[in-house]
């Protein structure tokens, strides 16, 4: 047990991370319907959807790796926001995340993976995103995106209920596609969020910013007592003594209900790095 049993701050946010994710959601299904497929959201959310109000990054990204450009708008969005917050964007500002989450709440048996199975997330992005957009060309440039259970269950499902409502002809999204979406909806209940943990490319580049971004958990190691109790709350039992952010952490912040990890930001690291060197030059 830590030594400190007061709820922190991060542990009392954390208690708030469902009307956030609510609220963000919001602003990301067009509740003022005006379409803005221009400007890329830094979330990952279907272009497709009919309630959809920006772009998808990854789907910009790969869009420009097939025509040869930097798509610099994108990229300095994705820069700016991981820098800040890293995989905070995850655990607290995307609609797929709050999807799976609220899946997860469905009580059935939830099987932990390895913690290494989420460098998936990496190849899913240097391939998928980049590699054959990049060499095969425009023809493949949505490459990704016909894979994308996002796409399927975002895009494709409701345009088929608007054809069909609407008395249209139905647009099938192809069979490998809804394998994948079926797949996906499958594993929600028995892993916690299967889609960012294992393959989403726009979860392993905020994951690259983890370690520099402005916000980080911090582990107290003269607080621990050995007790395992941030194991237990985190979902994907990481060992916090090796480290805090795991390649799948999506900063739900659950674990600093456990007093010896806390929210840190580098402003009170150099502040502590200034005061240390105060008192060496007093001494």
């Amino acid at each position: 047990m830590a030594k400190n049993n007061s709820p922190s701050v991060a542990s009392r946010l954390a208690r708030w991370r469902w009307w956030i994710q609510a609220g963000f959601l919001f602003a990301w299904l067009d509740p003022f319907m005006i379409r803005m497929h221009t400007v890329c959201s830094p979330v990952f959310h279907c272009y497709s959807c009919p309630l959809a109000t920006f772009a998808c990054p990854i789907g910009v990204l790969a869009n420009f790796s097939a025509i040869h450009l930097i798509p610099f708008a994108a990229l300095g969005t994705l820069i700016f926001l991981g820098a800040a917050f890293g995989s905070f964007v995850c655990g607290w500002a995307c609609p797929f995340g709050l999807l799976q989450d609220l899946m997860a709440r469905i009580p059935t048996p939830k099987f932990t993976l390895p913690a290494w199975t989420g460098c998936f997330r990496y190849v899913s992005l240097i391939v998928f995103v980049f590699a054959i957009p990049f060499f095969l060309g425009e023809g493949h440039s949505l490459f990704f995106c016909r894979l994308c259970p996002a796409g399927a269950l975002e895009g494709a499902v409701p345009s088929m209920a608007q054809a069909a409502i609407a008395g249209k002809a139905i647009v099938w999204p192809t069979a490998i596609k809804m394998v994948i979406l079926g797949l996906f909806l499958l594993a929600v209940f028995f892993t916690w969020r299967p889609w960012c943990t294992l393959v989403c490319p726009l979860g392993a580049i905020y994951s690259l910013f983890d370690p520099i971004s402005l916000f980080f958990l911090r582990f107290h190691k003269d607080r621990c007592k050995d007790c395992d109790r941030c194991r237990s709350l985190c979902r994907d039992r990481v060992r916090p003594e090796w480290r805090v952010d795991g390649l799948r952490c999506v900063r739900c912040l659950e674990c600093t209900n456990c007093n010896a990890i806390t929210v840190g930001t580098v402003f009170a690291h150099f502040d502590k790095k200034i005061d240390n060197s105060k008192d060496q030059n007093a001494g």
